[in-house]
């Protein structure tokens, strides 16, 4: 076997057949390894079928086309999302900024705002605390400039992840109460806690807490909860009890932008405001930002704010903003959810993991480009940084995981010591996705264990936490993600009584295709593409609607992409129409999949450029393909069974 490279060869050795574009490899070991990972086992993983779901909520789906001018799949799309009434079909296809919210429905918003413009008058020294992500960054730059705008003498402070550890603590407090400050108004932090603003009352300074996390609770005898709401001159937070705000999922940084907003509008006479607008524009598109970073749902207000948000940072004034676009090399392109949260999101809260989140914050408050562009470019390279210790993270947690009986666990936790603890959290959402599961990542910080910790649909990861909460020095988070501290002697108690409390069963484990349209090829146009933009952006909660189609025919096929990981194939469903259909999946599974159906001799001639007809059904979004000066209508594959 040794040196050998032929495809027989291989097949016998491993029992899959190796496919042309292989034929030629060079990779000596790395090829191997990675043939490696076609065991037996690995195998049968890949052969399970997702269950495929076909959307059957009823409605007048033509008279809701003719009055909104659409096209009847999107009204059952519209339809699939929940959204029924008339008014909110509007809203949710051609809302704009006056869609929303207003921002007194916050409660305690109007006490905050008062407080604030008396500090203002009086020249006290306010200091906005955020947090070290992307929210707390973008939450305390909203917070800053428009009480700037406003007049106040205000400053900012950024914890850092290692020295201070997540929101308020002591340490700041009283840092703030030596250097002079008045107020403190938090961002992205500060509903857990309440000790830290019982402390800074102590010392004479006014708090004002803005967050969009959970409210602490403690269970009462008669099974119900007490809120422990801290102690704060004002609490402005939509998921507090007493809090009728419409929609409760907003960001940190969103519900930074409705107390500016709020701030301006109670600010005087109209001549006073001029040039308002402007700002909260501006303001609007670090919300949006925000909002994608923090992976909130696209549902309601939040997907008003992206979608705004993310029409006015095509033509950002911020130069910052627009230093960090040309530099990951979006310049010119139509941004989208999918940019900031996998291209240009990562890039800040880079800064937060590997250096200090107060460069994230200094090239958003820049306002000479030579320097914007200097600090993008560093935040691309620690992001680069990133992404090697990451892997390297995710890889060894997949060791400790299939080499120990976590495995059977229906939530994980992963204790890591030596990983950098700023990796745990997108660690933890790695290895969710590759098992499908909660998950909590562990390492060792200079205080302690500090963790992170991704959840799925049907487990609400702060809930589950707070009936462990006896383990943690600290914790905080909401339904999909938290933040935890602990001793080191408690990680095994906290693992399992968090599986023994757990309540997950088989089926939420199993990978559910929920499908919008069983839709033909044939039915496929430019103006219907087109139409589908109306329904972005898409992202969590809002997802990119699925189509299905039963029976496609791949005629022909080649592998594109500088690593080779592309499938191109040419594609029918018997209705004298063809397209392109591309897949951007896992190639290796697919091509095992093809040959348990057709045969190795089939699939070997469909990428020897031999016409071949190979039946299967997929499930697709349309797009459309420019090339050349010409435009046409092509698919991307999604799944395939």
């Amino acid at each position: 076997m040794p040196g050998c490279r032929k495809n027989k060869c291989l097949k016998r050795w491993y029992g899959y057949p190796v496919f042309p574009y292989r034929k030629n490899c060079k990779g000596g070991w790395d090829f191997f390894k990675k043939t490696l990972f076609w065991a037996k086992e690995e195998r049968k993983e890949k052969e399970k079928m997702a269950q495929w779901f076909i959307a059957a909520k009823k409605a007048d789906f033509n008279r809701i086309a003719e009055k909104f001018h659409i096209d009847p799949v999107l009204a059952r799309i519209i339809r699939n999302r929940d959204v029924t009434k008339e008014e909110d079909i509007r809203k949710y296809l051609y809302g704009g900024r006056e869609a929303l919210y207003a921002p007194q429905l916050l409660k305690d918003m109007d006490k905050a705002v008062e407080l604030l413009w008396g500090k203002i008058a009086e020249g006290a020294k306010i200091r906005v605390i955020g947090d070290y992500d992307a929210d707390g960054i973008c939450a305390a730059y909203i917070l800053v400039k428009g009480l700037s705008e406003c007049g106040a003498k205000v400053d900012t402070v950024i914890p850092h992840r290692i020295k201070d550890g997540y929101g308020l603590n002591d340490a700041l407090i009283e840092e703030a109460a030596q250097e002079g400050v008045d107020t403190i108004v938090t961002c992205d932090n500060g509903i857990a806690a309440g000790k830290q603003v019982a402390l800074a009352k102590e010392l004479g300074m006014t708090v004002i807490v803005t967050d969009h996390h959970e409210t602490p609770y403690e269970e009462t005898e008669d099974g119900g909860r007490r809120f422990l709401l801290p102690e704060a001159d004002a609490v402005i937070d939509p998921k507090q009890e007493e809090c009728g705000y419409p929609f409760s999922n907003i960001c940190g940084a969103a519900v930074a932008y409705k107390l500016v907003q709020r701030l301006l509008e109670c600010k005087g006479d109209r001549k006073e405001r001029t040039g308002f607008g402007d700002l909260l524009g501006e303001l609007l598109e670090i919300a949006a930002f925000a909002t994608v970073c923090d992976v909130m749902e696209l549902r309601d207000e939040n997907r008003i704010i992206v979608k705004c948000g993310l029409e006015s940072m095509q033509h950002t004034t911020n130069m910052g903003l627009k230093a960090l676009i040309e530099v990951c090399g979006l310049e010119g392109k139509t941004l989208s959810a999918y940019h900031i949260g996998f291209v240009l999101g990562p890039c800040v809260n880079a800064t937060g993991r590997l250096d200090t989140a107060k460069r994230a914050l200094a090239l958003l408050q820049s306002t000479d480009r030579a320097e914007a562009v200097r600090i993008a470019n560093e935040l691309k390279e620690l992001n680069e940084s990133r992404k090697e210790m990451t892997l390297a993270g995710v890889e060894q947690a997949v060791e400790l995981i299939e080499g120990s009986s976590w495995k059977e666990d229906k939530a994980l936790v992963v204790y890591m010591p030596e990983v950098h603890e700023s990796l745990a959290g997108i660690i933890a959402g790695r290895i969710r996705e590759k098992y499908g599961k909660p998950v909590f990542v562990l390492t060792m910080g200079e205080e302690g264990v500090k963790g992170s910790g991704r959840s799925i649909e049907g487990y609400h990861m702060y809930e589950e936490m707070t009936a462990c909460k006896e383990y943690f020095t600290k914790y905080g988070g909401h339904k999909m993600a938290a933040g935890l501290s602990m001793k080191e002697e408690n990680v095994e108690a906290f693992r399992k009584k968090l599986n023994a409390c757990c309540r997950l069963t088989e089926a939420d484990f199993e990978e559910k295709v929920h499908i919008d349209v069983a839709m033909p090829l044939a039915y496929l146009t430019k103006e219907l593409v087109g139409q589908l933009a109306l329904l972005e952006p898409f992202g969590v909660g809002n997802a990119k609607p699925v189509f299905a189609q039963k029976e496609v025919h791949i005629l022909n096929g080649r592998i594109l992409g500088k690593n080779r990981n592309v499938g191109k194939y040419y594609v029918t469903d018997g209705a004298g129409t063809y397209y392109d259909m591309m897949y951007f999946g896992d190639l290796d599974a697919f091509h095992f999949f093809l040959t348990q159906k057709a045969g190795e001799y089939m699939v070997n001639k469909l990428y020897s450029g031999e016409r071949v007809d190979i039946l299967l059904g997929i499930t697709y979004y349309p797009d459309i393909n420019r090339y050349g000066g010409k435009e046409s209508v092509q698919i991307v594959m999604q799944h395939y069974r």
